[in-house]
């Protein structure tokens, strides 16, 4: 007699069309995630490429960045009322249009300001793609039934790899010009437009941003913070995931400077040191689910945190390419097993019933940090850049130390739970 763990995998058998499906749905992902990351990181080195000028790139990040944070309270509702496929499709389609528009005018002689102005909309519709795409992985795992973790992983990793090789493609192709990076972008999103076309969906509900039919964001957002409010833990949890973003968004937006600038090397040098962070960030996701069975959520958290200030600092410091690199590597792969750690706190402490509301909330809070450091680089003397990179990790430092002394305090809120696993496959 066969063992109901025999019967459970033999129970969802997809057929031909629905495996067809589920291969559109991954191809869908895989074109979407890497136009996103290759606008996310190339942006502010194109417009440092063509004023040479780092408050220019500072403002650049801040710009990309700002607006992205209406579009996570507004998107959602939107996407509710149509299919994600069709939301995919118009975000595409915009993002193609807005690439070549911005081609059409630096021929022609235009300033970095249209390239700031393709920074704002590109980051919008990142966003609004974003979470239509995170809608027809929820249609793909109903559909998948028991199989729903395995189609989880692969849309995970499908984003982790979009993160590897995003920063390396638009380093290589900015240094042919920025009219390839443009024309790269507007390829990419036509090709996930045209994919979308063939991606049957239904129109399934969005729990990521809101939990009602019409919803209302500031209504969301106050309900949000109202939980934030009742719950310490939850607080500051927010703060540590938000010093966290400081200390990742200031190095983002001032790589490139530091690399081309204080270090002389190519644009392909930058994404090249990003495509290793994001590799060690890979390898510490997948490595923080052991750490955390045999340490323990709070005994990783602070080791990975430690990690990522000290990395700040030595950012900072380090004379060569190769240290610089080595820096920022271990910086992403604190901050990848950190955020598992928070991540899986945050699952275990926001109340189902105000799931969403909540979730919209911190994640505002948290990618706050993300253009205030785009502000900062833009305000600061750039001959004196590194100075405000030891300004910040020693910033940063004290305000995560003061988080996890929060988050110990309140600990028994958040480690009630036994079981790691779920919240980790939440996360």
């Amino acid at each position: 007699m066969p063992s109901p763990t025999s019967a459970a995998r033999r129970r969802y058998r997809p057929s031909a069309a629905e495996r067809d499906w589920l291969l559109r749905c991954y191809l869908l992902r895989a074109t979407d995630s890497l136009a996103a990351a290759v606008v996310m990181y190339a942006v502010p080195l194109l417009v440092l490429t063509l004023t040479h000028s780092p408050g220019w790139a500072g403002l650049a990040f801040l710009l990309e960045w700002a607006p992205r944070l209406l579009a996570i309270a507004g998107a959602g509702p939107i996407i509710d009322r149509r299919s994600p496929r069709s939301a995919i499709l118009v975000t595409s389609l915009l993002r193609a249009a807005a690439a070549l528009a911005t081609l059409a005018g630096l021929a022609v002689g235009t300033g970095p300001w249209l390239v700031l102005g393709f920074g704002v909309a590109a980051g919008m519709l990142a966003e609004a793609s974003f979470l239509a795409n995170e809608a027809l992985g929820g249609e793909a795992s109903r559909r998948a039934e028991d199989r729903a973790h395995r189609v989880q992983a692969v849309l995970t990793g499908t984003d982790q790899v979009a993160l590897l090789i995003g920063p390396l493609l638009g380093g290589l192709l900015l240094l042919a010009g920025p009219a390839l990076l443009l024309a790269a972008v507007a390829i990419l999103s036509a090709l996930t437009a045209t994919v979308a076309l063939t991606v049957r969906t239904g129109r399934p509900h969005l729990h990521l941003v809101t939990d009602t039919a019409a919803p209302r964001p500031l209504t969301g957002l106050a309900t949000g913070l109202g939980v934030l409010r009742r719950t310490p833990a939850l607080a500051w949890l927010v703060g540590a995931l938000a010093c966290v973003n400081l200390a990742s968004g200031l190095l983002q937006v001032s790589a490139p400077i530091t690399v081309t600038r204080t270090l002389h090397h190519s644009s392909a040098a930058v994404g090249l040191v990003w495509s290793i962070a994001a590799a060690l960030s890979l390898a510490a996701v997948a490595a923080a689910h052991r750490a955390i069975d045999r340490w323990g959520l709070l005994s990783v958290g602070t080791a990975s945190a430690a990690a990522m200030c000290a990395a700040t600092l030595a950012s900072a410091l380090a004379p060569t390419l190769p240290l610089y690199a080595a820096a920022v590597g271990l910086l992403m792969a604190g901050e990848g097993a950190v955020t598992v750690v928070l991540r899986t706190a945050r699952a275990r402490l926001i109340p189902e019933r105000a799931f969403g509301s909540t979730l919209a909330a911190t994640v505002l809070l948290v990618l706050t940090p993300l253009p205030l450091a785009g502000l900062l680089v833009a305000l600061w003397p750039a001959d004196h850049l590194r100075l405000l990179v030891t300004i910040t990790a020693a910033a940063v430092s004290t305000g995560t130390w003061a988080c996890f002394r929060g988050l110990r305090a309140h600990r028994t809120s958040w480690t009630a739970a036994q079981d790691t696993e779920p919240a980790l496959k939440a996360a």
